[in-house]
């Protein structure tokens, strides 16, 4: 008799902007609903957002709920509240220098602080700064909608002759790593025999959910959603 394998069907999502508004906590409603759907699916998360962030946008519960959460797009990794991957990579010098740089040049006169924010193998840019109000993130993403100033840094930061790779991330924010660093990293973990199914808002050229959608596609591992808002997951998820 042939053996036959039950494939197993793994659910990922991004966070910012899939399952919450844009660095806001998860709406009560879709808490509730997405509490069920994790209770009696495998639902993973990938997020640029540290651990804490994260948290603070979907809450402890939800959390430990995942059966896995990679966190800094992979790099930082959790079951629950242990600790399973760190990596350790530290931004090279050159490139931040040029992030000073464009600092430094960028024309938007807000700046709130914490602009290079360093997390586990990765670090997080921001022009606007990671201190901004609602209404200064709503000013800078007006401001990015016709500058196209992220676009003009990942560009400078791919040029540079180093082992980096920069994405846009989120709204007003550009992730880098080293290269092979992405989202698409998480993919160690899965087999062929695993049907992904992921939920990802930066599907786009330069977005830091591509790679991973990418390499699903490519790989014949599933299928991805490129949402908008999170009420496009909730709807697609009913």
């Amino acid at each position: 008799m042939e053996r036959t394998t039950q494939m197993k069907t793994h659910y990922i999502f991004d966070v910012d902007g899939t399952l919450t508004p844009s660095r806001k906590k998860i709406n009560e409603n879709f808490f509730n609903f997405f509490f069920e759907f994790c209770y009696i699916n495998s639902v993973y998360l990938v997020t640029g957002s540290n651990k804490e962030k994260t948290i603070e946008q979907i809450g402890s519960i939800l959390y430990g709920m995942c059966k896995r959460v990679y966190n800094c797009s992979g790099s930082d990794v959790y079951i629950g509240n242990k600790n399973i991957y760190r990596d350790k990579w530290v931004l090279p010098d050159n490139a931040r220098k040029l992030l000073l740089l464009c600092l430094e040049k960028e024309n938007f006169n807000i700046r709130t602080g914490n602009h290079i924010e360093e997390r586990p193998g990765m670090v997080n840019y921001s022009l606007v700064g990671r201190n901004a109000t609602i209404q200064d993130r709503k000013a800078f993403i007006e401001w990015e909608s016709y500058n196209g100033s992220r676009r003009r840094t990942v560009d400078a930061l791919n040029k540079l002759p180093l082992d980096i790779q920069a994405t846009i991330g989120g709204e007003t924010g550009i992730d880098i790593g080293p290269k092979g660093s992405d989202k698409s990293q998480i993919l160690r973990d899965y087999s062929d025999e695993d049907k992904i199914i992921f939920f990802g808002d930066s599907i786009y050229e330069g977005g830091n959910d591509l790679p991973l959608a990418k390499a699903i596609a490519d790989k014949k591992l599933g299928m991805f959603y490129k949402v908008t808002k999170w009420e496009e997951t909730w709807e697609i998820l009913k």
